[in-house]
């Protein structure tokens, strides 16, 4: 590792914020390395933004341990600066970990920090508003919604609501532009995948890769409520681009307007908006520690398939 300090932006609200081991474990691992680092917990929404904002003037490595809110929240204060940004994933989601191919474990988690393997990531704004994995429009947000207002975390309850709300969901009509080309239709869900998956290994845009000036813009249709079934084993195992109702295209710009006010999410964090959103992307914004063996094996498949 070269980096010479890091600092631990620890969510205490996560199951690792409140394990006493993990702070051993990373004493003992940076110890071990001779590596110097400090940590520091959030105490609000917003929070590891500031700290991370400020850290990246004193810190080479800011090292985000929380779920993907903590991830956002850590990349959005280092975006364009110097320092890298570290994960230590323990959310109930982990989507752009899960597409760097970090470990879940935590010790594993903290020897690719040790290791310090770094690539430039890109990022994407939504009306302004940064996002590192995926954000969206339609079925996808309404949940993340009516998500944030629960006390209950984990997949478990996330997908009981969405198979309840699934029921009851109406399609919208979009206006899409992308790089100047109309798509008019009934969205199920318009997503904007600059990874692979939402998390929890669903694969929105299997093909998606990270940093290649792209984001992919996934145009999923209204569909009969009896293909949910099919759709939801495509989700999980890389074929929903395969889809009859889904249709993914390549974009850095990319503008969506409705007759009604439009609800997002960020990195699975709810969004209000108006009635028109504008996407663009920063092209390698970000670096990101990852890890190296199994990110290039990834890589290497996504372009075999596509041959």
């Amino acid at each position: 590792m070269t980096n010479n300090k890091a600092l631990f932006i620890i969510n205490p609200i996560s199951g690792t914020g409140k394990q006493d081991h993990f702070l051993d474990d990373v004493a003992y691992k940076f110890g071990k390395a001779s590596l110097a680092y400090e940590t520091v917990y959030t105490e609000y929404q917003g929070h590891a933004t500031e700290l991370s904002r400020n850290a990246s003037k004193e810190f080479d490595v800011v090292v985000a341990v929380g779920g993907d809110g903590t991830v956002n929240e850590v990349a959005k204060g280092l975006i364009g600066s110097k320092a890298c940004m570290g994960i230590v994933p323990v959310g109930s989601g982990n989507g752009l970990a899960r597409h760097l191919r970090l470990p879940m474990k935590l010790k594993e988690a903290l020897d690719i920090i040790i290791e310090n393997q770094v690539i430039n990531i890109d990022t994407a704004t939504l009306n302004g508003n940064y996002f590192v994995n995926v954000a969206g429009i339609g079925f996808d947000a309404h949940i993340a919604h009516l998500f944030a207002k629960t006390k209950k975390r984990g997949p478990i309850p996330y997908v009981t609501m969405a198979t309840v709300e699934f029921q009851k969901y109406q399609s919208q009509n979009y206006e899409v532009i992308v790089e100047g080309q109309e798509y008019n239709f009934k969205a199920f869900l318009i997503s904007f995948a600059n990874s692979s998956q939402f998390g929890n290994n669903a694969y929105i845009s299997p093909n998606a890769v990270i940093n290649d000036g792209l984001l992919d813009v996934c145009l999923m249709s209204d569909f009969p409520k009896v293909e949910a079934g099919q759709l939801a084993i495509k989700l999980f195992n890389k074929r929903l681009d395969k889809s009859k109702y889904m249709k993914i295209v390549r974009a850095t710009h990319i503008l969506v307007r409705s007759d009604k006010d439009i609800n997002a999410h960020i990195d699975g964090e709810p969004i209000n908006l108006t009635k028109e959103v504008e996407i663009i992307l920063n092209k390698g914004s970000l670096k990101v520690i990852h890890n190296t063996n199994r990110t290039t094996i990834d890589l290497i498949q996504n372009k075999i398939k596509n041959l």
